[in-house]
């Protein structure tokens, strides 16, 4: 189609020329002075590159841009441990965080794989990695308060998830296993930090951060604390901030404070998701059929301001 264009333009060009010699011979031989200049030619020339310009569209040119998407894996990590029902958030601590959670899936592009993590003594993959948001967000419903809690295992956890196999703290004096690096995920966990049990929290961090993880934490809760209702008893519990910090500042991640649930969407804007650029075809027909459009019209705008008429 380019060929095209070039070639009726080419040929429009020529038979132009062509007009204009005729007419000025017919012009000279009835004796009417012929007049030249810039009057004379713009306005067909502009038509004409209008023309070339729509057989242009008409192949659907595209251009290959950079397109900023935001990208990579989220593992969103709950605390689903008795203390999570405590109500020093509206309606509890737990509901808060899954109010917030679902509000943060469904605002994310496809581009964004999220998995989620529900922890108490152990971790319970509940939702592998995927970008079908809608199952991520079902899974996030139905989580329900039990038993301890164990911030290592629920660190421990979603790497599994991430990399796709096992991972378990070393035995001194061995090495830490090897998990690659992937700078493009993130965990956001999601707890009030009070550890109930191993494996170790901050060293569970420290394997996160060798294998390039982020771990965002936000703790639900405040730090004057509540109590909770277990087999009768009252316990008390309290947000444990130095441990979340602690957790986030090893892995290069941040902490968020959340002590409703407005502080929990704000959290959650402030996570440190991967903006990258990738390559992808745009097409251009829009663009050159308004640039054509344009030539158009300002063709037909100086002929009639010149001449009295379109053609």
């Amino acid at each position: 189609m380019f060929a095209v264009a070039l070639v009726v333009g080419v040929a429009c060009v020529l038979g132009l020329r062509r007009l204009q010699r005729d007419r000025a011979r017919a012009y000279q031989a009835a004796g009417v002075p012929v007049r030249g200049g810039t009057r004379r030619y713009l306005p067909p020339i502009l038509f004409l590159a209008a023309v070339v310009f729509l057989l242009m569209a008409v192949a659907r040119p595209q251009a290959t841009l950079g397109v900023p998407r935001t990208s990579g894996t989220v593992m969103l990590a709950f605390d689903v441990s008795n203390s999570m029902g405590a109500n020093d958030i509206t309606p509890t601590r737990l509901a808060a965080a899954q109010a917030a959670a679902i509000a943060f899936v469904e605002a994310q592009p496809t581009t964004v794989d999220i998995g989620v993590i529900a922890f108490s003594q152990g971790a319970l993959s509940t939702h592998t990695p995927a970008n079908r948001h809608a199952e991520t967000v079902d899974a996030i419903k139905r989580l329900r308060v039990t038993g301890g809690t164990s911030i290592g295992q629920a660190i421990l956890g979603s790497l599994t998830a991430i990399v796709g196999r096992p991972v378990t703290l070393p035995e001194p004096p061995a090495q830490p296993p090897d998990l690659g690096y992937h700078t493009d995920a993130t965990i956001v966990l999601l707890t009030d930090g009070e550890d109930t049990g191993g494996p170790d929290a901050l060293a569970a961090a420290e394997l996160a951060a060798n294998a390039g993880v982020h771990i965002q934490t936000v703790g639900v809760g405040t730090v004057e604390g509540s109590t909770v209702d277990i087999d009768g008893y009252q316990v008390s519990t309290a947000l444990n901030e130095d441990l979340l910090t602690q957790i986030a500042a090893a892995t290069g991640g941040g902490y968020h404070r959340a002590q409703d649930a407005g502080a929990l969407d704000a959290a959650y804007r402030d996570l440190d998701l991967r903006t990258t650029i990738e390559p992808q075809p745009i097409e251009l027909t829009g663009p050159v059929v308004a640039f054509a459009l344009l030539l158009l019209l300002a063709g037909a705008a100086l002929t009639i301001h010149w001449f009295g008429r379109i053609l």
